[in-house]
């Protein structure tokens, strides 16, 4: 944990000021809103958050050689477009908290709901109007386009227990790891850096947000619900089959390696039916009724698809970290390659 704060503390530090900019030029714009609306955008200012996205992006302007008001502007951007999509996503899971709290669909209401995302989005492009870039612009829309697709496709394929790990990764990235790689790519945007720098950072941007949705999957299993700030294992009952439950089905008859005496052994933890059964439940159900929320946890530990993800999200860290080589040394440069590092110490 120690190391987790102190990777922290190398991220923002650097930031800190901007980010504290960033703060109030969300703040000025949920102001300038209609009531209805400014309530809602201040509740989920106020719910807090990492504020990875904009740090990430306020980093590769700075390691790109930027610094300035245009950096400010679309970290409020990004984290605008970022709780757009968490309100909608509420929405539509019937989700009722996010970070610990109530969630806004549950205080004010599905419809009151949409329209401030709806409000959001929009906001958010007026702000990125202002810098007259078109560059910035087909970034952003192309991002949110891949957002929204990301959400139609994931609606589609709820419920399915034969998801491939291809489907999940796709999912992955246009849900989550898309805004990663603009933000980064948005930063070398502002730095005015030649298209291969670009393309490394928006590459970085992309597996360091491939890494991030593996945590998070992981910790819908691992996690409690007071770290999580939300329910454990919401996912599989919101009928989504993510990478962890990928790798427990495809473990088939859940064995997991062990080394003694120099030679592996193998121990059976259930059939691969049997898990096949378990999880086809919870998905019927939507619920946990017939099946406990630890038998799930402990197929996921046992069939060594735990250790699997886990393994694939150091992997996606490193490939993070090797796009970084285009870029000059500078305290930036280090810090961005401390982020793919807290990614996968966060514990929440």
């Amino acid at each position: 944990m120690a190391f987790a704060v102190q990777i922290v503390k190398e991220i923002f530090e650097l930031v800190r000021d901007d980010l504290a900019l960033v703060e109030r030029e969300i703040c000025a714009q949920n102001g300038a809103a209609i009531e209805p609306v400014s309530e809602i955008a201040s509740y989920l200012q106020e719910g807090g958050g990492k504020r990875l996205r904009p740090a990430l992006l306020l980093l590769a302007a700075g390691a790109s050689g930027y610094r300035g008001p245009s950096a400010i502007r679309l970290g409020a951007v990004v984290e605008m477009i970022h709780s757009a999509t968490l309100v909608h996503d509420d929405v539509i899971d019937g989700a009722q908290t996010r970070r610990g709290r109530p969630s806004t669909n549950a205080r004010w209401g599905n419809h009151m709901s949409v329209l401030a995302g709806d409000w959001l989005y929009m906001q958010s492009f007026e702000m990125a109007l202002r810098e007259r870039n078109f560059s910035i612009l087909d970034i952003l829309i192309d991002l949110t386009q891949n957002m929204v697709e990301g959400e139609l496709l994931q609606l589609t394929l709820l419920g399915q227990i034969d998801l491939r790990e291809s489907e999940a990764t796709e999912l992955a990235y246009r849900k989550t790891a898309c805004l990663f790689s603009g933000c980064a790519r948005l930063g070398a945007v502002l730095g005015r850096q030649p298209e291969h720098v670009e393309q490394a950072l928006a590459e970085y941007g992309r597996n360091a947000g491939l890494a991030f949705q593996l945590v998070d999957d992981l910790l819908d299993f691992t996690a409690s619900s007071e770290k999580l700030g939300k329910p454990v294992l919401s996912d599989l009952k919101e009928g989504k089959v993510t990478l962890p439950l990928i790798f427990a089905l495809e473990n088939g008859s859940g064995e997991r390696a062990s080394a003694a005496n120099g030679e592996r052994t193998a121990r059976a933890s259930g059939s691969s039916a049997e898990a096949r059964r378990l999880i086809a439940n919870v998905l019927e159900e939507r619920d946990f009724v017939s099946v406990r929320p630890e038998q799930i946890a402990r197929l996921v530990e046992e069939s060594g698809a735990r250790a699997r993800a886990e393994a694939l999200a150091r992997e996606y860290v490193s490939r993070a970290k090797s796009c970084l080589e285009v870029l000059p040394d500078s305290e930036y440069r280090r810090a961005l390659l401390a982020v793919p590092d807290f990614i996968l110490e966060r514990e929440n």
